[in-house]
């Protein structure tokens, strides 16, 4: 048996170098002896920090010890270096060397940060859940200026190259047998024009806006010659649509993994989350008094919470079957309800979309207000739908008997359900009116080429409609709603207005506003490939409106969020968003006949066909060997190992759970062994692998 104190010294690296040269018995018995008279000196500190290693990359710093200890270990480290050789000590000093190097370049980062200094006053005078809704503002503000470099790299650069003479290439041939398809004639752009009619293109995205680099129809190019290489547009503009969105999934899952961690942990044990109220909860960020008394009102709201929790749960416990009974048939009925408002929301958007497809005019000479208002109908109604159904949602959770806890989530994934599934419904009349065909020269395009030509514009122009009335909306709400309302609160001595108070800064509300936005994003990206710097510099702009509104006209939410929480929460419906983005840009790609009359795929029937036209260039071997990855014979397989891996680490994080569970059991018996003074378990807790 080896005590922990000397498997540690034998697992520095100056006594593995030792082992290995061995160059004298005297050096090595020298050696041992400075191992068993640093064991002698320290034993008590070294079996205070484990048999772990600090050769391992774990620096002093993290270890329980005081700083006399760690100097003391730092003393046998620094002797044991000239028992090294002049390679193991050169490694040693680089290591450390590099380590300095990369702490000093973060730390000079850190002052050339975006909104560096902003975030950290905000998370001073709001605490760190308000700070936690900026951050990810910043998140989102890289993630589509890095999307937005992408699409200009890879598409909007070499087409652009090539249409101003800088490189040779070719344009996409159209169809000779559907020639009638290819008939394409943007409106408003001949004879006079007027001054109002460039507005309504610029916040349309019609007339003269259409035919630019901003949407889809103006990417015609096929192939580009940059010297021996050969660049493919069509297959390009795909990649790129998928590696946009795969790099998004990638970037959001890697930054979740860690406030799903902590999220598991602190839902784990609920006296565990108690315990974090009392001992831990305080945010030391907080420097501004005000926001000091409310942090503690909302500590005191949390665990006048969790108690009310701990009642509802034992009058849940304590239900009888005629109660049991009652309150599931008056669930049934507010989700009945419920239905009946989605319902509601959907076919509003749907009729409007239509009415608004229907009455677009196409005359040179369009009235400002009118043609505006039947451009911005589904985005109008879109809106409204996504005020007025939250609040009714607010109300009716009430009266269906939740926890609190479990009322905020429920509330909350219905909301993010309604804003996201108004997209879906506004793209799904779209489609429904692009592939309604009445004769058969309609039913040989594929879709209707009378009112869509080139229908990936149009849903580019939808999608550039929300985008811009999503930025309007929170403009004017913060100029015209909430500024009056901090004068009239501030400086009215009617009582209404002082009961009605500030606005509330609501997180949740804000995250799903720029989650909204964010949605539209990727799905009209691939329709309008300059969509992601349009979102860039509308997130950037509101970051200083938010922030201005934080500071002067709102007060932080009665309903605390901590920043682990919060992180977790946003990123979650972050990636709902993402997933519903995948699903329309995927049916278009593979299920929707492409526009025969624009954009970079009118040699194929779908978009997803140029993957399959580019494989057939590819030589035979690899050809054979693509199709044997998408055949059967390699997807069952395939899938089988995919199961038997997730079911081994299902199985392997239940084993976890159950040691945690032991170890928490012996903990809770050496509590009660130290209070009434009877000796500790035999059983270690470092035992047990974690």
């Amino acid at each position: 048996w080896t005590s922990p104190t000397v498997a540690f010294l034998q697992e520095l690296p100056s006594y593995q170098s030792m082992l290995r040269r061995r160059t004298s018995a005297g050096g090595l018995r020298d050696y041992r002896s400075l191992a068993r008279t640093a064991s002698g000196e320290t034993s008590s500190l070294l079996e205070r920090v484990g048999p772990g290693s600090p050769g391992s990359a774990q620096p002093l710093r993290e270890y329980a010890l005081t700083i006399a200890e760690k100097r003391r270990l730092r003393e046998i480290q620094v002797a044991n270096i000239r028992y090294l050789s002049g390679w193991h000590q050169w490694r040693q000093i680089s290591s450390k060397s590099w380590k300095k190097i990369v702490e000093d370049t973060r730390e000079l980062s850190s002052y050339f940060e975006l909104w560096g200094h902003d975030i950290r006053s905000i998370e001073g005078k709001f605490g760190t859940g308000i700070q936690s809704y900026f951050s990810f503002l910043r998140f989102l503000v890289i993630l589509n200026v890095v999307i937005f470099l992408l699409v200009f790299t890879f598409i909007t650069l070499p087409s652009a190259f090539y249409k101003h003479g800088t490189v040779n290439g070719s344009y996409v041939q159209l169809p000779l047998k559907k020639h009638h398809c290819t008939v394409y004639v943007v409106s408003g752009t001949k004879g006079l024009i007027y001054f109002y009619s460039y507005v309504i293109d610029l916040l349309t995205g019609t007339g003269f806006l259409e035919m630019t680099s901003l949407f889809y129809g103006y990417y015609t190019v096929d192939t580009i010659y940059f010297g021996f290489l050969k660049y493919h547009v069509p297959l390009a503009y795909l990649l790129t649509t998928l590696g946009y969105l795969s790099l998004s999934f990638l970037w959001i899952v890697k930054r979740s993994v860690d406030g799903f961690k902590q999220s598991l942990v602190r839902n784990d044990d609920q006296f565990q989350s108690y315990c974090n109220k009392i001992f831990a909860g305080w945010d030391f960020c907080i420097t501004d008094v005000n926001a000091a008394r409310l942090k503690h009102s909302s500590l005191h709201y949390e665990l006048k919470t969790d108690l009310e929790e701990e009642r509802l749960r034992q009058k849940v416990a304590e239900r009888t079957t005629r109660e049991k009974i009652r309150i599931y048939c008056l669930r049934i009925f507010l989700n009945c309800i419920v239905l009946a408002v989605l319902s509601a929301c959907f076919y509003s958007i749907y009729r409007a979309t239509v009415y608004s497809q229907e009455n677009i005019s196409n005359d040179h000479k369009p009235r400002f207000d009118d043609n505006l208002i039947v451009q911005y109908l589904p985005s109008m109604v879109i809106t409204m739908a996504n005020f007025i159904a939250p609040l009714i949602f607010s109300v009716l959770i009430k009266f269906e008997d939740y926890s609190p806890a479990f009322e905020i989530r429920l509330t909350l994934m219905r909301c993010v359900f309604v804003r996201l599934a108004n997209i879906g419904v506004l793209l799904f009349s779209l489609w429904t009116r692009i592939r309604s065909c009445t004769n058969a020269k309609c039913m040989a395009c594929g879709y209707n080429y009378q009112l869509y030509p080139c229908w990936e514009s149009r849903v580019g122009q939808e999608m550039y409609k929300l985008m811009i009335f999503d930025f309007i909306i929170i403009f004017a709400i913060t100029v015209f709603i909430d500024f009056p309302r901090k004068l009239m609160v501030t400086y009215c001595s009617y009582k209404a207005f002082r009961w009605c108070g500030l606005q509330e800064f609501a997180i949740p509300d804000n995250v799903l506003e720029i989650v909204y936005g964010q949605t539209i994003c990727w799905i009209g990206t691939f329709y309008c490939p300059l969509l992601p710097a349009i979102a860039a510099v509308k997130y950037f702009v509101v970051f200083y409106i938010k922030k201005i509104s934080l500071m002067h006209t709102c007060k932080p939410s009665t309903r605390p969020f901590r920043a682990s929480s919060s992180n977790f929460f946003f990123l979650v419906v972050l990636l709902i968003g993402l997933i519903l983005a995948f699903i329309p840009l995927g049916l278009s790609m593979t299920h929707i006949p492409s526009s025969k009359a624009c954009g970079p795929f009118v040699n194929v029937n779908r978009s997803w066909d140029v993957i399959e036209h580019t494989a057939h260039h590819f030589p035979p071997v690899l050809q054979k060997v693509l199709n044997g990855i998408v055949s059967e014979a390699f997807a069952v397989p395939f899938f089988m190992v995919v199961c038997l891996i997730m079911f081994y680490f299902i199985a392997l994080a239940g084993a976890h759970k159950r040691v945690v569970n032991q170890l928490r059991e012996q903990l809770v018996m050496v509590s009660l062994n130290q209070m009434f003074h009877l000796p500790s378990p035999n059983t270690a807790c470092t035992s047990y692998p974690v």
